[in-house]
């Protein structure tokens, strides 16, 4: 299928391509490193995270691509193209951002000067400056290198993903005919990217590669080089654990085996620097039966993630924006954390993160681990910081004899050697530990304390959109729900007993779970909405999620903008649906919002005929979150706390700093402020929020 019929058949589509949909998110998060207004370390912050994305995404999207591919398995597109005619527009886009990636780094590479550092080459330095990098090379670089020959006397060496590689083209004339050779030098991934050097009030970042070059020759005495070139591999990493009843040791071993496993993925892409030697890249393009299309020629620096080397450094610290400090909550009034088990007997506290700190929850379960009357703690988790309060709480819990069960999510992608690690220590100490249930990934975020007072018990709870991460609470948009409602508490414990046991309620009043009921449910309020606009009644739909792909879901938003409900969709991420087309959805408007946080929560609104139900969680509208995860939604059913959340949503409207408008065709522009409109930045007003802004708060 040449170009022109590919682009027709995936216009023509009503709906649109999950891997497309990514690709055009990460502009967006390019288009935050372009901004001139920005401090060039907060640039530099995210062009790395494009960098981080790209990786990921050709491990795991591009990675069950080929799993497709390879083994001869048709697949299928939103945009209905097969397997081949769509991943060559997928690469070609790939391509394409790749070099506005590469352009947009030297665009900022003037200003390295003018903010007290600069990235040089060896070339570039004092013969002082030389003389440290050459004693840096012998002592500590030198040895770690190992030369990798490949002739016909020794096999092709296995080379690690994303690791920096030079492949080195000698020429020999040992045989009666002269040929090429190759050797190939992987850079160890514990040394640091860049050899620092002070020069006055200046710092010179040399990266490790250059000083490794300069002194390639020590590596191949008495031989001829021919070339020397630098690539990284990107190997497929998506895998799929296998479905197992017995998840205990047996499953995390598996796990484990499966993480070497991704050493050995098939090469997905592979980064060259410019003008490579065209005898190793015919090796390397057989070896790994790969094409110009997986070949990313870069003209920059090399693996862009290094950047955080720059950006962390400690002589920048007051260089990088850093957000304002959190504000109290309305719900959660000063001095409410001194006894804040009293507090939440009386009170349901909604936090939205990082506006609101995360601490009242960290501080709630380090209170449980010491209060004498708690009972026990059941928490799920999913991603942890470094060094975790988290996990010291519950260490403390079990130490003071408390019942702690702890579900470890085994399958949180990236995390999983750190809470394999993480549920070792707590079994260790005497916690009951899970990782993972069944072919399900646990994604929903809850925590439980039981409490004996007096002769009652009660039991507090915790239900959210974050990870209990102390770290990116202060980087990701999220909500938090804090109770001791008796019906959410008995919704969670029956929760916990379905994830813990062979438990499988009816239903549950308060939550919306998956793989149970969720797609279904959702399906069920779209559909009442339908009926309302069709019956002359006001109807509404407001969502905020992450990503948006699920199919079903997708046609019940279509029929419903037929009937004429109003339908407005924050969408962060992907989008497969497709606003704004005649007779299909032209009551449908997607925004999506990148800006200085990760936008993380998700939010659900349906108008009802003017008494709106409202629901918050950890889900996204996707296949894997109804089929193939352990989430929950739960509706927010406080007044106060009700309307707090819907101006979430509206302030999200509102925005005109940090949104961008999804057009019919799946393209999407920044949205700017309509003449006489005044500039509204959601990520600074959340910041002078008073309670008085929510009280009318109004979506239609």
């Amino acid at each position: 299928m040449n170009s022109i019929k590919a682009s027709e058949q995936i216009r023509r589509s009503n709906y649109i391509s999950r891997d497309l949909s990514w690709l055009r998110f990460n502009y967006r998060v390019l288009d935050l490193a372009r901004k001139p207004d920005t401090s060039l370390f907060d640039r530099l912050k995210f062009l790395a995270i494009t960098a981080s994305n790209l990786d990921e995404f050709f491990m795991i999207r591009v990675g069950s691509l080929y799993n497709y591919i390879d083994y001869g398995k048709e697949r299928i597109d939103y945009s209905g193209l097969r397997e081949l005619p769509f991943r060559k527009k997928l690469m070609d886009l790939a391509h394409r951002f790749v070099g506005d990636q590469c352009q947009t780094y030297e665009e900022i590479r003037p200003e390295f000067e003018k903010h007290g550092f600069n990235i040089c080459k060896v070339e570039d330095l004092t013969e002082g400056e030389q003389h440290k990098a050459a004693s840096y090379f012998k002592n500590t670089v030198f040895p770690l290198l190992t030369p990798m020959v490949y002739d016909s006397y020794h096999g092709f060496p296995l080379m690690m993903n994303q690791l920096l590689i030079f492949g080195v083209v000698t020429r020999t004339s040992e045989e009666a005919k002269p040929q090429n050779r190759i050797t190939f030098v992987q850079i160890p991934g514990n040394l640091t990217r860049f050899f620092e050097i002070s020069r006055k009030n200046k710092i010179i970042f040399v990266p490790i590669e250059e000083i490794i070059r300069w002194n390639i020759h020590k590596l191949f005495r008495n031989v001829e080089i021919e070339s020397v070139n630098l690539f990284r591999i990107t190997r497929n990493g998506d895998f799929t654990l296998e479905e197992s009843d017995d998840m205990d040791q047996d499953f995390v071993h598996e796990v484990k085996q499966k993480l070497k496993n991704r050493k050995k993925g098939r090469v997905v892409r592979l980064e060259v620097e410019h003008a490579p030697s065209q005898y190793m890249m015919k090796l390397l393009k057989e070896r790994w039966n790969i094409d110009n299309g997986n070949v990313f020629s870069i003209d920059r620096l090399l693996d862009l993630k290094s950047l955080w080397q720059i950006i962390k450094h400690p002589h920048f610290a007051n260089k990088i924006q850093r957000p304002p400090a959190p504000v109290p909550s309305p719900t959660l009034p000063p001095g409410a954390m001194d006894n804040i088990f009293e507090y939440l007997k009386e009170h349901d506290v909604l936090l939205h993160h990082p506006y609101n700190s995360i601490e009242p929850i960290v501080t709630l379960l380090e209170k449980a681990a010491e209060d004498p009357y708690v009972l026990g703690i059941k928490q799920t988790i999913y991603r942890l910081a470094e060094n975790s309060r988290v996990t010291a709480a519950l260490l403390k819990a079990a130490e003071n004899g408390k019942h702690v069960s702890a579900l470890f999510e085994v399958k949180a992608r990236f995390d999983e050697e750190r809470n394999i690690k993480e549920g070792e220590k707590l079994e260790q100490a005497g916690c009951f530990v899970i990782y993972g249930i069944s072919k399900y990934k646990t994604h929903t975020k809850m925590m439980m304390i039981i409490r004996k007072e007096g002769e009652k018990v009660t039991r507090y709870v915790h239900i959210g959109s974050g990870n209990y991460n102390e770290q990116t609470s202060r980087m990701y948009t999220d909500i938090s729900l804090l109770t001791t409602d008796e019906v959410y508490a008995h919704d969670v414990s029956e929760f916990f007993n379905v994830i813990t046991g062979h438990s499988y309620p009816e239903n549950y009043e308060y939550l919306i779970t998956a793989p149970k009921d969720m797609r279904q449910q959702l399906i069920e309020l779209i559909r009442q909405e339908k009926v309302n606009a069709e019956n002359g009644l006001p109807s509404g739909i407001v969502i905020k999620i992450n990503s948006l792909e699920d199919k079903e879901v997708i046609d019940e938003f279509y029929a419903a903008s037929q009937a004429g409900v109003q339908i407005r969709l924050i969408v962060r991420g992907i989008c497969c649906l497709r606003p704004g087309r005649e007779g299909l959805s032209e009551n449908i408007q997607v925004s999506s919002i990148v800006g200085e946080y990760l936008e993380h929560a998700r939010l659900f609104y349906f108008h009802n005929n003017g008494n709106p139900l409202v629901l918050g969680g950890s889900a996204d509208i996707m296949v894997r979150s109804f089929e193939r995860r352990i989430e929950a939604l739960f509706y927010i059913v406080h007044e106060d706390l009700k309307r707090q959340t819907i101006n979430i949503l509206r302030f999200n409207l509102m925005d005109n700093q940090n949104s961008y408008i999804m057009r019919e065709d799946g393209s999407y522009i920044k949205r700017q402020p309509a003449e006489g409109e005044e500039i509204f930045n959601m990520h600074r007003e959340f910041y002078n929020l008073g309670s008085e802004i929510t009280q009318e708060v109004c979506l239609f």
